[in-house]
Parts: C-alpha cells; structure tokens; sequence
C-alpha cells in the first residue's frame, strides 16, 4: 500500500492527490496548446507556399501574355538594352517579385534582374515550361529559394518560342508566417490560462470531495472498506439518494435471501425490485422511520438501522435475531410451562387438603367420591382433547393451555366441529401458529366479564383450519391489518425480547404454506383469528 506513495516522494511529486490531479491537468493542458499551435502552425506554412507559388504563376501568365514580350524575344538579342529585358524589369518592379526571367528555346536568358547574368543559361531545368506546361515550385536558384511559377510563352501564330519565369523571394513567406506566431500564441497562451484556471476549480472541488488524500491512502480506504464490508457479521446495505441499491454485502444478501452473487448483481437495482413491497423495503428505505426496527424477511427477524448519508442516501445495517426470538419464546414456553405446573401444584395442595380433611372427619365415602370426581375431571379433559386433536404435540399444548386458562379464571374449549387427524406435514410451525394465538386471546378475554376462549381445528381435504375466538374487545376492522405489521403491539415489550412479533410469524409462516391469516369479529363479540394451510396434511 506505501510503494506508490514511496516512488512519488523519490521522484519529488507531491503527495495529495488534490496536487497530483492539479499538474496532471496543467500538463494535460499546456501539450494540448502546443499541440494545437503545431497543428495549427503547419497547414498554414503550407498555405502560405501555395499562396506564393499561385501569385508568381499569374504574374508569370500576365507577363506571357504581353505580345510586345514575345515580338522581343523574336526580334532581338539577349542584352542588357533589349525591350524584352525593359519589359520584364517593369513587370518585375510593378508586381514586387524577386524576379521576372526571359528565356528562349535554348534556355537562355533574356532578361534578369542582374544584367550581367543576361545571356547565360538557366539555372534550373525548363523543360516542363518549353514543353508547354505550367509550373509551381519551392526551389533554389541564383537569387536564393523562392517561390516560383513557370509558363510558355507563345508566339502570335501560338507557336512556343521561350518561357517566362517569376519569383517571389521565399523570405517574405517566412516573415509573414513569422508574423502570424504572436497572435497565435496569444491566443494559446490564453486558451491555456483558461485550462489552468478551470483545472484549479476542479481541483479544488476534488479535494473538498476526496478530503484531501493521497491516492494511495484513497485505495488503501477502498480495499479495507471491501475487506471489512465482506467480513463482518452484520448486513450492511448502502442506498443512493434515489433509493437505488448502491451495495450489499454477503451477510445482507443471505439475511434477506438473496442469490448468492447478489453483492453484485443488485447494485444499481430500485430497493423494491430487489426486496418486494413490505416492511423490510420500508424499513431500508427509510419510510418507517425509529431506532433498532424490527421486521420478518423470510423465516429470519431483523433488526433494521439506517443513518443518512451527506449525499442524500443511506447505509442500512441488519442483525439477526431470529435464534433470541426463539430462545424468547422457548422461555416463554417454558414459563407457561411453569405456570401451568405451579397452578396444578396449588390446586393438587388444595385437593390433598380437601381428602385430608374429609379422612380426619371420618367422611369415607366422601372422600372416595371426591377423588373419583377430580381424576375424572382431569382424564375428561385430556381424552376430550385427543379424541379430536390426534396430533401429539398440538394436543399437549392445548391441554398445557387449558390449565394455565383455567388458572388465569379463562376457560379454554374446544369448538364442536374440532377434528384434526395424525397427518400434518410440520406440526412444529402449527405449534407456533396455535401458541401465539392463544396467549394474545387468553391476554384478550382475561379482563372481560363473561372471559372464554374457543379453538377450533378441522381439516378440510389437505387443507387445515385453525380458529381462536376469545370474548375480548375485538380488534377494529380499520386495524384488522395493521397488527399483523411487525412491531406493533399493544402490550408492555419483555426484557428479554420486543413485542409485536407474535401476529407477524403468524402471518409469515402460513404465507409461507401458501395460505393465509387474517382477523375479525367473532359472532358473540371479540376477536376471532382464522388461519388457512393448504397442503398442511398428508
């Protein structure tokens, strides 16, 4: 993680990645002016030739034009006084060019602007203008380099008799480039002050965003967020401002069932597309707002926190406490357990006390009749439950239930039309689902004036039905959806777990089976609780 930074400091570069980012952007800058002034600087150099050589070929074709030349080269010799040298003198003069040279057939010269060079031959080759064609040429001759145009020059019958060449001196070519360098690089010069200036607001913007960090400190922060986000216990998912799903780690994808390559199949993914409409999508999204939220994903319960982000978003975390629900509610068990064994120990002491009592009174046959009565009682109850609940464990629940009710002053019946055969296919998740029923109905009709309790179990088909009336208040029909939410609750949470979560695996668990729970109003008052499973029987 140090080498980059090491190499930076050996080769003396700045160390904040604010400053690194600010000379890239100048050198970026500065090469993109000089090469713009080259690319620049190139096609008008060739511009420039082209414009010269185009003006020496028209003073060229203007000057073969003239009759009077042509009649001069015919008429008379090469000499310094000859029309023909006076005639391309003046052109030479009146156009600004280098030179205008005569020549003939031969390729003598007829004319020069050096009168003693009259007469001698050319020094470049004039083939291609005796042969009747025009020419344009950067070349080096007598005078220097110039730019040059070559035409025939043709007799009045068209007859080619000589060639006329003109030049124009190539260093008015270099001085007007020259010329046109300062303008260039004035405006390159503020073309990259522009650059500049730009690259240090941007600059600046980066360092507000990245903090002032070095490049190196910044991926070393990217690889411990990974390793860390990847390796810890507890879900983590961070949201965008727009609700999309910007991460997951691998313990929030197997907290909320996720596929196993779902860390990085959802990033970019709306949160409901991922989740599905419900609590949990709420909770993450922040539309259920509160500390340590509890929800139920699938068969696990989490507890949901979600902080903000300076972005607009937010990074939701996830614990599991579905194995301390369970736990909770074993102890819960357990407790009803005790309470039961308690009440029966109280009312075994009283009915000891009774027969004792009647034995010391000498009242024998009362006695014997009192203690048939309380044994027939006893056996009543549980062959009543067994002869229609012939699940085993469903059977001892209710009769554990019925004896915590009647302690409680409640009592527990079961409905006529009960009948529930030895067939389930998870009697473990019905346990649940009768449970929490009937503790929430016996907590509801404990405080009412007449209090009952009623339980129904019949199967029709495959499919069970489960019904727990009590003779509470009832539940308002504008809330009949509203408790099967997780958290909600009307009662006091316990120490040692939260409330509102009895109602929601309810729910939870028979959606699971495919069926349904739902509530309503029983027909003498109270609630009434139906739940349906299809497929629950064998």
């Amino acid at each position: 993680m140090r080498f980059p930074l090491m190499s930076a400091r050996r080769l003396g570069l700045p160390r904040r990645a604010v400053s690194q980012i600010l000379l890239t952007q100048l050198a970026i800058a500065a090469g993109v002016a000089v090469l713009a002034t080259g690319l620049f600087l190139a096609p008008l150099s060739a511009q420039l030739d082209d414009q010269a050589m185009r003006r020496a070929l028209a003073i060229a074709q203007s000057a073969a034009a003239d009759p009077a030349l042509a009649a001069g080269v015919l008429d008379s010799g090469a000499s310094a006084d000859s029309p023909v040298q006076s005639s391309a003198e003046r052109i030479r003069r009146a156009t600004g060019a280098e030179y205008v040279v005569v020549l003939d057939l031969d390729g003598i010269r007829r004319s020069h602007p050096s009168a003693d060079r009259i007469g001698l031959p050319v020094s470049t080759d004039p083939s291609d203008a005796l042969a009747g064609r025009e020419v344009m040429e950067i070349d080096e001759g007598t005078l220097g380099r110039s730019a040059r145009g070559k035409v025939p020059l043709l007799a009045a019958d068209g007859e080619i008799i000589g060639a006329v060449s003109v030049g124009i001196a190539y260093d008015s070519v270099r001085d007007r480039l020259l010329g046109a360098i300062p303008g260039l690089l004035a405006y390159a010069g503020g073309a990259l002050a522009a650059g500049a200036l730009a690259a240090y607001l941007l600059s600046r913007r980066i360092q507000r965003q990245t903090r002032d960090l070095a490049f190196s400190d910044i991926a070393g922060l990217l690889a411990e967020r990974e390793a860390m986000l990847h390796s810890i216990r507890e879900g983590v998912i961070a949201l965008a401002p727009d609700g999309r799903i910007r991460l997951v780690n691998d313990e929030a994808a197997r907290l909320l069932g996720l596929a196993p390559d779902a860390t990085d199949g959802c990033a970019g993914r709306p949160l409901e597309d991922v989740l599905g409409a419900g609590r949990t999508a709420d909770v993450l999204s922040g539309r259920v707002t509160g500390r340590d939220l509890l929800t139920v994903q699938g068969p696990r319960v989490l507890v949901a926190n979600r902080m903000p982000t300076e972005d607009g978003g937010a990074v939701a975390t996830l614990r599991d406490r579905t194995e301390l629900e369970h736990l909770g509610r074993e102890l819960d068990s357990t407790r009803g357990l005790i309470d039961a064994l308690r009440a029966q120990d109280h009312e075994h002491a009283n009915r000891l006390h009774t027969l004792l009592g009647l034995l010391e009174l000498g009242l024998h046959e009362e006695a014997v009749e009192f203690v048939t009565e309380v044994a027939g009682v006893h056996r009543t109850t549980a062959e009543q439950v067994t002869e229609k609940v012939q699940d085993p464990l469903l059977a001892a629940l209710l009769v554990g239930k019925a004896t915590v009710a009647a302690e409680r002053g409640v009592p527990l019946r079961l409905a006529g039309s009960t009948l529930l055969p030895d067939r389930l296919v998870d009697p473990g998740g019905l346990v649940t689902i009768l449970g929490n029923l009937v503790d929430n109905a016996l907590d509801a009709a404990a405080g009412s004036a007449a209090p009952l309790v009623e339980v129904e179990l019949r199967a029709e088909g495959r499919t069970a039905v489960l019904r727990v009336r009590d003779s509470g208040p009832g539940v308002p029909a504008a809330r009949r959806e509203e408790i099967f939410t997780e958290g909600w609750s009307t009662k006091q949470p316990k120490a040692h777990r939260e409330r509102g979560l009895g109602l929601a695996l309810v729910r939870r668990l028979a959606e699971r089976q495919g069926g349904s729970a739902r509530a309503g109003e029983a027909a003498d008052g109270g609630a009434e609780f139906s739940v349906v499973l299809p497929e629950a029987l064998r």
